[in-house]
């Protein structure tokens, strides 16, 4: 299987994950932890390596990101400037 970048990243929703998670003073284990909550099981190194954009974030992760830090997927995508939106 071929590995894909777009513009040297895995991902393009890992700088506003981490942006959002410093925002709200949560650190990687807290928001690893609220994941677990919501049913994602996913380790601290996991939200690291999301965050530097060395891992993909499969489709099902996206909305629970996004639900647990309290913004929309459009943001996290970088399609609207407003979290909230």
């Amino acid at each position: 299987m071929k590995i894909y970048d777009f513009n040297g990243k895995k991902n393009i929703a890992g700088e506003r994950i981490r942006k959002e998670r410093k925002r709200q003073k949560l650190s990687q284990t807290d928001l690893a932890a609220k994941m677990q909550v919501a049913g994602i099981i996913i380790e601290r190194e996991s939200i690291s390596r999301i965050e530097i954009g060395t891992r993909f974030i499969p489709d099902y992760e996206l909305p629970v990101f996004a639900k647990v830090l309290g913004v929309s997927v459009y943001w996290l995508l970088g399609l609207t400037d407003n979290p909230n939106e």
